[in-house]
């Protein structure tokens, strides 16, 4: 998620954060990907995204990461009863293991601003 440089640091707002980390086997990881691929983009215009994606690990090239970030808290919970939601979790049952799922909540996201103000 990009944060603008003009976000205010001291901004009460509170985003909701989702990763899905999953290993799959060899022929799995690719159907997976597909699946998840063709996800991105109807979840992208549900209200309240503010960003989705989907990694592959550079190490573990098996693994993959889904990430979305939501505007509160409520839309997050709307997209987790969604049909998107639903699909996203049948590729998490193709899992090899149990996927690391973590939700979270941040409060008073910053940007690059923050970078360039602890290396001053």
């Amino acid at each position: 998620m990009i944060i603008p440089d003009g976000a205010d640091q001291h901004n009460t707002a509170v985003c909701a954060h989702v990763t899905i980390r999953m290993r799959f086997a060899g022929g799995k990881r690719k159907e997976a990907q597909d699946i998840l691929a063709s996800l991105i983009e109807r979840v992208k215009i549900e209200e309240g995204c503010l960003s989705c994606c989907l990694y592959q690990d550079a190490l573990e090239t098996n693994t993959l990461m889904f990430e979305a970030a939501w505007s509160d808290e409520e839309n997050l919970k709307k997209h987790l009863r969604s049909d998107e939601f639903r699909k996203a979790l049948l590729v998490v049952e193709m899992a090899i293991e149990p996927p690391e799922i973590r939700f979270g909540r941040i409060a008073c996201p910053t940007g690059k601003r923050t970078i360039e103000e602890v290396l001053r």
